[in-house]
């Protein structure tokens, strides 16, 4: 389980977590919507450590995030796989490099052993033959499914997506949006997703927590953030924030 209790941060003078209170409960996938700035990306960053709150708790697996030494917080992050918007992969490296990343850092398998995970993890996000391609001879959807095949390549406990189908063409952002929830299905961990888009958030989400200036405006299923009459919560569904 993931908890922020009344978690605040600001950058200089510009407040964007404003009292952050949300639970994610095991298995389920929650989807974080609200327009840019609003502190959904800063959010995810509390949860793998790489930013602490000015005041309130992060709280994953019973562990108080902030409080953990380096070595407590790499051993956390092993459990989280990470999607990040660019997708993030090495340039330097093969889609086989990347994609085993961390299986050499934090894993005594064998190159053998990583070369079957690897190929494992393609094919569960719908690639084949890739291995050897380098990140610049892939599409934007390709490279969006490589960086998942490496989130998942550790078998974590939680998945976190950061805008993953931002600059995708319509069509391969409902590929990425149905990889998404097939994967959730198959895996069965659990998952947050930062997103603008609402169509994604509503199809695949067991829950959808609005933000609106640094806080939770509203938490419910799709259906009951879809028919709320909250004049902000109307809006936002509306495309008018």
């Amino acid at each position: 389980m993931i908890e922020f209790k009344d978690v605040y941060k600001s950058f200089d003078e510009k407040h964007v977590l404003r009292g952050i209170n949300l639970t994610v409960n095991e298995g389920e996938m929650i989807s974080i919507l609200g327009p840019s700035g609003c502190g959904k990306s800063v959010t995810l960053k509390h949860i793998i450590g790489i930013l602490q709150p000015d005041r309130g708790e992060v709280w994953v697996d019973g562990q108080l995030v902030p409080k953990l030494s380096r070595n407590g917080l790499q051993e956390l992050r092993k459990h989280i796989g990470v999607l990040f918007q660019s997708a993030a992969l090495f340039d330097s490296m093969s889609v086989n490099e990347n994609v085993g990343f961390m299986l050499r850092m934090h894993t005594k398998m064998t190159e053998a052993e990583i070369a079957q995970r690897v190929t494992e993890c393609l094919e569960q996000v719908e690639l084949r033959g890739v291995e050897e391609l380098n990140p610049d001879e892939l599409s934007g959807g390709m490279r969006k499914r490589v960086g998942l095949a490496r989130a998942i390549a550790m078998k974590p406990d939680y998945i976190l997506y950061d805008e993953p189908t931002t600059g995708l063409d319509p069509k391969t952002a409902i590929i990425i949006g149905d990889l998404i929830a097939r994967l959730q299905r198959q895996l069965k961990i659990t998952s947050i997703v930062v997103t603008h888009d609402v169509k994604l958030a509503t199809e695949i989400s067991d829950r959808i927590a609005l933000f609106h200036e640094g806080k939770v405006a509203a938490v419910g299923a799709p259906e009951e953030i879809s028919r709320s009459d909250g004049d902000m919560i109307r809006r936002f569904m509306e495309g008018q924030l």
